[in-house]
């Protein structure tokens, strides 16, 4: 067959194409859901990538099996007391072992084309940034870099030339969905929401609820931390946060219909009133698959979508009286300054307590409101300037989202 526009002799003397040069990474957050993803695609694409450098919190045993898998050459856990076990455990491999926060940075500073930032927690806002001052395309998947310092990072980015790709499976969604036109011609951003396993629970039933009941989510397998919050809707409201740093939206822009089948994960609205949705299965490599191929595309092994048996897709609005963290979100989306790193630093205090038993499900919010407010009488809700002034906020937030944690606990039903 010829193809089109060449002579079947053409066709016939056609140069073999180019062998493209494998793309160096390195994994910031390599032990976790979303770095184990990334390393699942990796290893089915051996000849596309070369890894620089992997990291992890503390598991050592953990790391230096991935950092074997992969062939890394540097492996950098941050708890210090782990490194002897690291060490140890890539004896023989030729793989350099390191630990912490110095050698964090050098592995985001290691010259690799691609970063994964996936450390959870705010000890993952000086790597990333690392990563992103260097001028590197850093697929984001740590949300403190956006919540706690979103104008900073991504000042940041710009002035170093960086690349800022997300992963989140909704903010993913709405960076594919803008690919269908200006960004003068958004309308608004839609983001959706499973609704979690208290969608629909009443408020009372939800009072009473358990951690082991706010921890089965109806679609996706992730951290704790994540699960509860998605149960609150605190994850949606914080990914407003995001969104709204990511893709420079006002805070009127950005939406959320909640979507209990995770298969459109976010759309696009046009002025012209045309709605460009991406849609997929419920599974991260997608999204991960998409970032970490970007500008072109590598196959996934997640399942494929079969809208004919799914057959039914739905959307409500949330519920702002059942959860009532994601009005909180918005209200510190729309304060600016620190008000949304308090807003996460007392969330992440509030869902531990509520995990080990000593509050209710309700008292999260509560907890976190009463943060923000106490906060804003201190005058704590300035806008950082650097990332050391971002973490000194985030710390004091924690410190008094403890102090306030017995009152609100005698008030938990």
């Amino acid at each position: 067959m010829t193809p089109i526009g060449r002579s079947s002799a053409s066709a016939a003397r056609a140069e073999p194409l180019a062998v493209e040069a494998a793309r160096s990474i390195t994994i910031l957050g390599a032990t976790g859901s979303v770095g184990g993803s990334t390393v699942d695609l990796i290893m089915r694409n051996p000849e596309r990538y070369r890894v620089e450098a992997v990291s992890a919190r503390r598991n050592a045993a953990a790391l230096a099996k991935i950092a074997r898998a992969v062939g890394a050459r540097l492996a950098v856990v941050a708890d210090t007391n782990a490194y002897d076990d690291l060490k140890n455990a890539l004896a023989g491999s030729g793989i350099e072992a390191a630990a912490g926060e110095g050698a964090l940075l050098e592995a985001a500073q290691r010259p690799a084309d691609w970063v994964m930032g996936a450390i959870s927690g705010a000890v993952g806002l000086k790597p990333t940034m690392a990563a992103v001052e260097r001028g590197a395309t850093v697929a984001l998947a740590n949300k403190e870099c956006l919540v706690c310092a979103g104008s900073l990072f991504m000042r940041r980015a710009a002035s170093a030339g960086a690349t800022v790709l997300p992963v989140d499976s909704e903010h993913n969604a709405v960076f594919q969905a803008l690919g269908a036109g200006r960004r003068e011609d958004v309308k608004r951003v839609i983001l959706t929401a499973s609704g979690g396993p208290f969608r629909t629970w009443t408020a009372e039933a939800i009072a009473a609820a358990t951690p082991q009941q706010a921890l089965r989510h109806p679609n996706w397998s992730m951290g704790p931390k994540v699960t509860v919050d998605s149960a609150s809707l605190m994850n949606k409201g914080l990914e407003l946060i995001e969104a709204h740093h990511l893709f420079a939206l006002a805070p009127h822009e950005i939406d959320v219909l909640v979507h209990p089948q995770s298969v459109v994960h976010g759309l696009v609205e046009y002025r012209d009133g045309s709605v460009v949705a991406q849609l997929g299965s419920p599974d991260m490599r997608i999204p991960i698959a998409h970032c970490l191929a970007w500008p072109k595309r590598i196959d996934s092994p997640a399942a494929r979508l079969d809208l004919a048996r799914i057959r039914d897709l739905s959307f409500e609005e949330p519920d702002l009286v059942r959860f009532p963290a994601l009005a909180l979100a918005r209200q510190a989306m729309a304060t600016g300054g620190a008000a949304p790193t308090v807003l996460n630093a007392a969330d992440e205090v509030a869902v531990a307590e509520f995990i080990a038993g000593h509050i209710s499900f309700p008292a999260i919010a509560a907890l976190v409101a009463a943060t923000l407010e106490a906060a804003a009488k201190r005058g704590l809700l300035a806008d950082p300037a650097n990332i050391d002034a971002a973490l000194a906020i985030d710390h004091s937030a924690r410190s008094l989202a403890r102090e306030l944690l017995p009152e609100i606990a005698v008030k938990s039903p």
